[in-house]
């Protein structure tokens, strides 16, 4: 474990100092962004409800959560294509003048089609620029600081709901829903102000003859059968999400229903959650570079594999949300030491293709989570199921430690980007494909 925590604070290859202006910057135009994307959340919900009930909010998430999840693993390689300047600019570009029609739209139109046409266009766009977001830290910090920043990032993805969807609700529930639309267009135009200045100065990557987007976009998962510190990583990620995704959105309401706590108990569990998450995150910001990785990694996803199992076993409100805040605590640690892990151990030329395999992992387990889970607490009883995601959730510190078991590669060891006449595969190689 010493050899692999020295690996972690020298990094490869180097780098200028962390540039902790631009990423304050990053992280206060980002910040803006989510806190109106979930303001927007919660009032197209609403909005879709009040439209076409349960069926219409179906299609709205629908509409929203699958191009997102197909257009990530193409944007990954044109991240890699084009630099995430490029991306970033134009995607967010098209974004605002996505949001600022939308506003115009429905303002004069009471119905569902300019709701779905908005989610779906906006789920694109956003699936094509998350790869691209992802690679932007790296640029702005060096590998030992790293921790320190993707933790200061986190507590944005922590803040946002907190502050947004409270102020969706009221929004819709005052008025129409245009004006959180207009407030979504105005985080927006911050957020791409942000990006022109954080961005500037970094050059698209030099472009390799013969290789295709369509090509490229196996990348990601090329790299998890290349990369075991990418690949256990990988799975570390997914059986930690996969195991959380159930319990938290299905399984506590029914829970709470079933011992007849109320409504608000579910309030009171998921704050604690959360907040645990951001106090850890805040933590993380300041002296995540002084924490070893193995507790960042492995202890952390140990922890929150033990609190699942536990938040079955608790007899009450109290004991859940307590035991709810210590895995939001060690969720705070766990997450960004994820993300920085993956970022260290990709190569430079396919970053975003690797974190769009990361970002993949997190968005699409959730429906898979649900319907797998749901279908099991029908034949074995909800806290059984419940259970038997702790079990799950306790393989993703075992493939921590299997990922720290291999080294950050150099960059001589990577594996050169092939030429155009080598794309044709050997009769006798398998071609990896992009699954989604």
């Amino acid at each position: 474990m010493a050899t692999t925590d020295v690996s972690e604070a020298s990094g490869t290859g180097g780098g200028p100092p962390i540039q902790w202006k631009r990423i304050n910057a990053l992280v206060v135009g980002q910040g803006a962004s989510m806190g109106g994307d979930f303001i927007l959340l919660i009032a197209m919900g609403w909005t879709a409800i009040q439209l076409g009930g349960a069926g219409a909010v179906t299609t709205l998430m629908l509409a929203a959560t699958i191009p997102r999840a197909l257009m990530l693993i193409f944007g990954g390689a044109v991240a890699d294509r084009f630099g995430p300047r490029h991306v970033l600019l134009r995607t967010t570009s098209a974004r605002l003048v996505l949001l600022a029609v939308g506003t115009v739209v429905v303002h004069s139109s009471q119905s569902l089609t300019p709701l779905v046409v908005i989610s779906l266009l906006d789920g694109l766009l956003f699936g094509l620029a998350s790869p691209s977001a992802g690679s932007v830290i790296p640029h702005l910090a060096t590998h030992d600081q790293l921790p320190r920043a993707n933790s200061l990032y986190a507590m944005v993805t922590r803040v946002a709901p907190i502050i947004g969807s409270p102020l969706g609700a009221w929004m819709v529930a005052a008025g129409e829903l245009w004006p959180a639309l207009l407030v979504a267009t105005v985080t927006c135009a911050i957020s791409l102000g942000t990006l022109f200045v954080v961005t500037k100065g970094m050059e698209p990557p030099e472009r390799t003859p013969g290789r295709s987007l369509v090509r490229s976009s196996g990348d990601g998962l090329r790299l998890l059968v290349s990369h075991p510190r990418l690949r256990w990583t990988f799975v570390a990620a997914l059986c930690l999400d996969m195991a959380f995704g159930w319990p938290i959105d299905v399984a506590l309401p029914l829970l709470v229903q079933e011992n007849g706590w109320g409504v608000h108990a579910i309030g009171v569990i998921i704050a604690s959650f959360s907040t645990g998450a951001l106090v850890s995150s805040a933590l993380g910001a300041f002296l995540a570079h002084r924490i070893p990785l193995v507790v960042r990694f492995v202890v952390s996803g140990a922890g929150i594999a033990v609190g699942i199992l536990l938040m079955a076993l608790m007899p009450s409100v109290l004991t859940i949300a307590v035991t709810g805040a210590a895995v939001g605590l060690m969720t705070g640690l766990n997450g960004p030491a994820i993300v920085t892990v993956y970022q260290q151990a990709a190569p430079k030329d396919r970053m975003g293709s690797a974190l769009a395999t990361l970002t993949l992992a997190s968005i699409g387990v959730g429906p898979i989570s649900i319907a797998l889970f749901g279908g099991l607490s029908l034949a074995i009883g909800l806290k059984l199921t419940w259970l038997v995601c702790g079990t799950v959730a306790l393989v993703g510190p075992v493939a921590a430690l299997l990922a720290l078991r291999h080294p950050v590669r150099e960059p001589a060891e990577e594996e050169p980007v092939r030429s155009a006449e080598a794309e044709l595969p050997h009769p006798r190689e398998k071609v990896a494909s992009p699954v989604v």
